[in-house]
Order: structure tokens, then sequence, then C-alpha cells
């Protein structure tokens, strides 16, 4: 192993036993990621990547993770939320995660807007298989094909969560045609199989425009971009239930001090030894 992809590829492989072997593992931890959402629509995103970093550090005795966090986020070149040591083979590698409910599913925000400027280059339609594989090996998705992208997609009323992985080599195998079109909202090139399935989209938006609605999208209720874009870390779809314990929870460590916690940390790396002396690998 001497890459960092080659770590990130090893570290997937390694959680999708360790999952398929564990299953109680991730769902406690997505049940607890979830139940955030009753606090407030947007805080499960931000504490999902200390829970998953955290998830790691206690089940994969191989790998250090460490939350990167924003500030140092927004300093980065690359897109990432956590990063990965392989402690074996001493390999750093990033992880970008998103905790999206099912649907449209933003992967990257295209910072430096270069992906939509360069297929406007083309005439569309592009079909030809020279060209699109010329496309994708550009620098302007260079940015994005460097990031590892881990999504964690909800499904709020059916309760049930899948996490998933992005291949951009695989998306970039099924791609056989990219079509300009125009949207209500947004302009943009999709990405079709070639049946015309649709697998993902780079809209438009420059430097100034909202990050949260340009880059490179798919959408995870396609059938066709889930087939041809992702593979699944937990097998498909796996239920998880709200914990209210945990609003209580935190509403009490919000007015506590610093001493309290120390007390409620203690007794909560008690509570995680237990499972771990079970844990298949």
């Amino acid at each position: 192993m001497k890459t960092a992809k080659e770590a990130y590829l090893d570290f997937i492989k390694r959680l999708t036993h360790l999952i398929s072997k564990n299953p109680q593992l991730i769902n406690t931890t997505l049940s607890n990621i979830f139940t955030i959402r009753l606090i407030g629509n947007k805080t499960h995103g931000d504490l999902a990547e200390i829970a998953i970093s955290e998830f790691i550090n206690q089940y994969m005795d191989d790998f250090k993770s460490l939350h990167v966090g924003k500030d140092l986020f927004r300093a980065k070149e690359y897109e990432e939320d956590i990063r990965i040591t392989n402690k074996i083979h001493n390999i750093d590698f990033a992880i970008s995660l998103k905790a999206y409910g099912v649907g449209p599913l933003q992967l990257s925000t295209d910072k430096h807007f270069r992906m939509f400027p360069r297929l406007k280059t083309e005439e569309c339609p592009i079909s030809d298989p020279k060209i699109i594989s010329a496309l994708f090996e550009d620098v302007a998705f260079s940015g994005f094909s460097n990031v590892n992208v881990l999504p964690l997609i909800y499904d709020e009323k059916k309760k049930r969560c899948n996490i998933m992985v992005f291949d951009f080599e695989k998306a970039k195998e099924n791609t056989a045609k990219i079509c300009f079109e125009t949207g209500k909202q947004h302009q943009k090139f999709r990405f079709y199989d070639k049946l015309d399935g649709f697998i993902c989209e780079v809209r438009y938006g420059d430097k100034k425009a909202n990050a949260l609605q340009r880059g490179f999208w798919t959408d995870t209720k396609k059938e066709s971009a889930l087939q041809h874009g992702f593979t699944s870390i937990t097998k498909g779809w796996v239920d998880y239930s709200e914990n209210r314990l945990l609003v209580e929870l935190f509403a009490h460590a919000l007015i506590t001090t610093r001493n309290g916690h120390a007390k409620a940390l203690e007794n909560l790396k008690i509570d995680i030894k237990a499972p771990k002396k079970n844990v298949n690998v």
C-alpha cells in the first residue's frame, strides 16, 4: 500500500466488513446522529462528522481519525471533514462526510468554478467516449476526483439510513452522454448512462454564487444514480430509531459545569467498553 487512495479503499473495505459483522454498532450511532434532527434540521450534519470520527477511533484499531473542524476545513484546498491515518502504513487520507435526506445530493461545491466553464467549451450533447474520458481526466475535475465522499443518506419518513460511497471511477465508466439543460432553477450539464438513466450533474454557479447550489450533484432517489455512482457500505438501507433521552442529555449538558461533563464522560467511556469486548472483526 503506497497511496492515499489505496489506503482509503482499504479503509472502506474494512469499515464495510466491521458493519456487516456488528450492525448494532452502526445502528446505535446512526440513531443518535439522526435523533439530533429533533434539535435542529441542520445540526445533525456537523455532529455526524464527530460521531463517525469517534466511531472509527473506538472500533477500528488500525486507524486514527481526526475531525478537521470548520475553520481548518475552510482553509483546505480540497473539501474534507475527517482526516484518517492508517496506523500500520502511516498513510493519511481525507473524507468528506455528507448527511443528506434522500434526493438531491451535493458531492462537491466546485469552489474554484472550473467544471461548468470546462463543459461549456464542448458542443452538446457529448457522446464521444474519448471526449467524455478527457473531460473526467481534465484538471477541472481533478479536485473532485481527489475527494473521498462518504454520504449518510437518510429517509426521515421511513426512519432508515444508507451509508454510501460515491465511486468517481464507476460514474466515469458508466457515463455515455452529457447534455446541457436549463431547468427552473439551474443551468446544468447532466450525465447519463447508455439507457439515458441519470447519474450526476454539474450545476452553474460562479465563485460568488451560493456554494449550496452550485457544483457537482447527484440524486439518491434515482436508481440509475445509485447503480452507476455508488457502493453501499451498509449493503442497503438500515433502520434507525430516535433516542429522545439523548436530547435530554444535551439539554442538561449545556447548563452543566466541566466537572459534570468529566463525570458523565467517564460513564460514557465505560458504556462504550462493553460492546467493544464483543466486536467481531
